[in-house]
């Protein structure tokens, strides 16, 4: 008998122990303003959108300019770590993707270039002239952009990690160090030509 009455105030107290302690009320509606609608577009906001686009822009373009010569370094290293014996397959399957992917990127940005020239809501300094138009060119190009980084994006990791992948199978040989003539170590003196 003992031993159900401590199991039975056993189970009481746990099942005690499992409810709140405390009561919970539901907030009122103290605050009763709605959030707006949507925000409106201003000049100057168009404006700083303009710059900020012109800016992305600016470094797209040094990114098509210099990924030429990179990936004719990088087609020249390839082709000497093939000269050696080395397996440079998946190297080359990751710089002809990205070559294929900036490519078929380059009329995306081509065509961005049209609509800079053509500054459609913009004056030549960059103040808006018509909200409707500047407000159109500014998403028409952040679109274009951002179909760029989807096109060449996932190329451009892909090709980066190859290479790490090849570098870290195939470390870079050790030079040996040249000899002086006169079997001297280098050493850096001073100039007394002063």
């Amino acid at each position: 008998m003992f031993k159900k009455f401590v199991l039975i105030a056993l189970v009481a107290v746990l099942s005690l122990a499992v409810l709140p302690s405390s009561s919970v009320y539901a907030s009122g509606l103290a605050d009763e303003t709605t959030p707006p609608e949507k925000t409106e577009i201003t000049g100057e906001r168009l404006e700083k959108a303009w710059e900020r686009v012109l800016k992305l822009n600016e470094r797209i373009g040094k990114i098509f300019e210099r990924s030429d010569t990179l990936t004719k370094k990088i087609q020249t290293l390839i082709d000497k770590a093939t000269e050696k014996g080395k397996d440079t397959a998946a190297v080359q399957a990751a710089l002809d993707a990205f070559n294929a992917s900036a490519d078929e990127a380059w009329p995306l940005y081509e065509s961005a270039q049209a609509l800079i020239t053509a500054h459609e809501g913009f004056d030549a300094d960059g103040k808006v002239t018509d909200l409707e138009n500047a407000a159109e060119t500014v998403k028409s190009l952040k679109e274009s952009y951002r179909e760029i980084r989807e096109i060449t994006g996932d190329s451009g990791k892909s090709l980066r990690e190859a290479i790490k992948a090849f570098r870290e199978t195939n470390p870079r040989e050790e030079k040996p160090e040249r000899e002086r003539p006169n079997g001297e170590s280098p050493t850096f003196a001073p100039s007394t030509n002063s």
